[in-house]
């Protein structure tokens, strides 16, 4: 999200989240008994069978009323405004975590899970072959969503299950309710028509940052915005599926990594086959998927990705050091013809307490291909520095406005920029 809304729990359905939490962790309550059993077989080789075990003798409906739950913590990280829950496992200290606003602390209103509470609440959670994965590969990502009564919608999550010294540990990532207007991305006009598949109908365009950045939350935005203005057929391949978009005006379709197709690389190529103007790629994770998708939007489609990198250059580095030495003047001179904007962005903690977007944009001009084929790529910082009547700005610059308009601290604006010298220069502050 770009700015968080400010906390709407009430003193009541707090108090129905304490009391949820206080039913599922009682002295008599199923997985209080359950632990108790799994505590009996902790000399038991294969734990994981014994788990499942437990679960299945204690019947279907004790497990429907373990997930019921587990989903009021799931509403409860809803009306706090968290960002991510983590339990499970030693590292969780017994307690359930939320970040809020940037900031991860757990909630002792919730009382203490054991590692066996957590590892039965959570292998709980899991489909047959999720836990054929979890158990095959040690982690496992999945979707999945809560109903909110007061709201009466449907909540996401993404979430992931791996290993904290052989005990279960879960992360849930909340996904928006609703898309974020494209209009408060803040991005110039110039960058609106380079986004948009009516101005321009092929091109890479990716939007990078560290994991928690929010590139989700602008990827579903300009992919919302194509939705409302264009008729056209747009595919989404995501690991997991998280927002979930409703046709509008476009075809909308979208295909989970592990569920609707095999692989990033296979999504890709399948895509070809329907006939897309839009495939949007949930992250470019290796070699095999970088050079599939170049191979993609040089056959003329418009194509949205993510990168774990934090500027333009850096994003074209990483492509490029992901392929052989031999390859790399070839995927070099593909990506000058292809890449037509890299929105790099960082969410930053605000004057009020919450978080606001910071962003580095660079829009692909003759000179900047010149740079990339050349592999001149020091010049790129420059030339996007200099180019904000064609609506790029470097990260540098986007902090010192934050800072200028009073959004964000001196001190948080220098420790988010990349290039913490010509920050300085930018606001002249003696720190």
């Amino acid at each position: 999200m770009i700015e968080s809304q400010q906390n709407n729990i009430t003193p009541q359905r707090a108090d129905r989240s304490r009391a949820d939490s206080a039913a599922l962790l009682g002295a008599n309550s199923p997985l209080q008994r359950m632990a108790e059993q799994l505590q009996q077989h902790s000399s038991v080789p294969d734990r994981w069978e014994v788990v499942a075990d437990i679960l299945e003798d204690n019947g279907e409906e004790v497990q429907i009323a373990l997930k019921k739950s587990f989903d009021t913590l799931l509403l409860r990280m809803k009306q706090l405004q968290a960002s991510d829950l983590d339990l499970g496992g030693p590292g969780c200290q017994e307690r359930i975590w939320f970040r809020t606003h940037g900031v991860k602390q757990q909630d002792r209103d919730l009382g203490n899970y054991s590692v066996d509470k957590t590892d039965l609440l959570i292998f709980n959670l899991l489909t047959v072959s999720d836990r054929q994965h979890l158990l095959k590969h040690k982690y496992v990502d999945f979707s999945y969503r809560v109903y909110d009564e007061q709201g009466e919608i449907w909540t996401r999550f993404r979430a992931t299950v791996y290993f904290d010294l052989n005990h279960l540990a879960l992360n849930m990532r909340r996904v928006n309710d609703r898309v974020i207007s494209f209009s408060k991305l803040g991005l110039h006009k110039e960058v609106a028509k380079t986004l948009s598949l009516k101005y321009q109908k092929s091109g890479l365009i990716l939007v990078t940052g560290i994991t928690g950045s929010g590139k989700s939350t602008t990827l579903d935005s300009i992919i919302d915005a194509n939705n409302r203005t264009m008729e056209a057929h747009i595919v989404i391949i995501a690991d997991p599926i998280e927002y979930v978009h409703k046709p509008i005006k476009s075809i909308v379709k979208h295909r989970e990594i592990g569920r609707d197709v095999a692989s990033f690389k296979e999504g890709t190529i399948q895509a070809l086959r329907q006939d897309p103007d839009i495939i949007m790629i949930g992250e470019m994770r290796n070699a095999e998927t970088m050079l599939t998708v170049l191979e993609v939007v040089d056959s003329g489609h418009k194509v949205f990705s993510t990168l774990h990198t934090s500027s333009a250059i850096e994003s074209i580095d990483r492509i490029l050091g992901e392929v052989p030495a031999d390859e790399q003047d070839r995927v070099r001179t593909r990506l000058a013809d292809v890449l037509s904007c890299v929105i790099s962005q960082k969410l930053v903690p605000s004057e009020n307490g919450q978080r606001i977007l910071a962003k580095e944009v660079m829009v692909t001009t003759p000179a900047i291909q010149a740079a990339i084929r050349n592999n001149n790529l020091g010049e790129i910082y420059q030339i996007v520095h200099q180019s904000s009547d064609k609506g790029m700005i470097t990260l540098e610059q986007d902090l010192a406005r934050l800072y200028s308009d009073n959004k964000i601290s001196y001190f948080e604006a220098y420790i988010n920029a990349n290039n913490k010298r010509r920050f300085e220069e930018l606001v002249k502050h003696d720190y």
